[in-house]
């Protein structure tokens, strides 16, 4: 069987990414890669979205930018703008013909579908594959979202509203997002966070069709596209070996506190390429320690305290925009740490969580 340089584990954003900044940099100019993904065509399955605290590879992706959004909750709401941080949402099917298209250029890039099918023995690898078996029992945020067309112009093409608390909780936390496209056509998803063993919860199409009815007030529209996934708030336990490096969320790129993955994953492929000839030598990449500990503290209080999450994140976003927008991308410094965790309600509950 053949063998490869390098090996990359999965082909979906994380490990295109790190395919693509290998190859931008040249660096499979004499090397070989197999990447092993089993999918037979790649489409439009995934909408990735975030606020652009760095620059990136995929602005020629990006189908839309938003400087404006909203926070509900039942009683009231929050209007907030950011200049610096544009809020800015990734098409996965231009992401993934960008790539490609790229890729095909170079002959020592080759696609598998099965890693039993190539020599692993001595290739460096990079594996974007979570770990089998997934614990139901832990948190995690969930979701559906459906692309919806109306027949009249109804949306606010420049706000985005990033959490609706105004409905149902079921003794979770659950709520809708908003991001319009143009006037009549716009992402509406239903997010939940929670175990993922409460089947209860996924009556997805129930509650975006009560949604948009009640809450938007449209009654006529067509669905253009629809997605679904889950996203583990637990950090992997799966380690990284000799010759093998773990990467995306399978490498704890997610954080835990917001399930937002993209620029850190980007990030990550920018430092495995500049320091790829001596990567088993150099400190491994992760996210700062500081967020995991302020994460798990967060996650904490929401498992026990969930009906009062809707008030707690509302409370967040009622100081500096600029300041959230950097916690949440961890690109916060200790100061903007401590601004955050003042403003906190119920602090009482987060310092039982720090002793738990």
């Amino acid at each position: 069987m053949k063998e490869f340089d390098y090996i990359i584990i999965g082909g979906g954003c994380s490990g295109l990414s790190l395919a693509y900044e290998l190859e931008i940099n040249n660096k499979l100019k004499n090397k070989s890669l197999a990447i092993i993904e089993p999918r037979t065509d790649y489409k439009r399955d995934k909408t990735w979205s975030f606020w652009k605290t760095i620059n990136h590879n995929f602005e020629d992706c990006v189908i839309k930018n938003w400087n404006n959004f909203s926070i509900n909750i039942s009683s009231k709401s929050h209007e907030l703008k950011t200049k610096n941080f544009p809020y800015q949402t990734v098409n996965s099917d231009l992401f993934y013909k960008k790539i490609n298209n790229e890729l095909s250029k170079n002959k020592n890039i080759y696609l598998f579908k099965n890693v039993n099918e190539i020599n692993t023995k001595d290739a460096l690898i990079f594996n974007s594959a979570p770990e089998s078996n997934a614990n139901k029992s832990k948190l995690w945020q969930h979701f559906q979202g459906v692309e919806i067309e109306t027949e009249k112009d109804y949306f606010d093409t420049e706000i985005i509203n990033l959490m609706d608390f105004d409905c149902e909780q079921r003794s979770n936390v659950h709520f809708f997002y908003t991001l319009p496209f143009t006037k009549n056509k716009a992402l509406i998803e239903t997010t939940w966070i929670s175990k993922l063993e409460d089947n209860s919860l996924r009556d997805y199409n129930f509650q975006i069709e009560k949604y948009i009815k009640n809450n938007l007030g449209i009654e006529n529209y067509k669905i253009n596209y629809k997605e679904e996934g889950a996203i583990p708030l637990f950090y992997p336990k799966q380690a990284n070996e000799n010759k093998k490096i773990n990467i995306g969320s399978a490498g704890g790129m997610t954080r835990l506190s917001t399930g937002y993955t993209f620029l850190n994953i980007q990030e990550h492929s920018k430092y495995i390429v500049e320091n790829i000839d001596n990567i088993e030598k150099v400190k491994i990449y992760a996210i700062e320690k500081k967020y995991k500990f302020l994460d798990n503290i967060f996650l904490n209080v929401l498992e026990k305290y969930p009906e009062k999450m809707p008030s707690i994140f509302f409370k967040m976003f009622e100081g500096s925009t600029d300041t959230i927008i950097k916690f949440l991308s961890n690109k916060s410094n200790i100061f903007e740490d401590l601004l955050i965790i003042l403003r906190m309600p119920y602090k009482w509950i987060f310092i039982k969580s720090l002793f738990k």
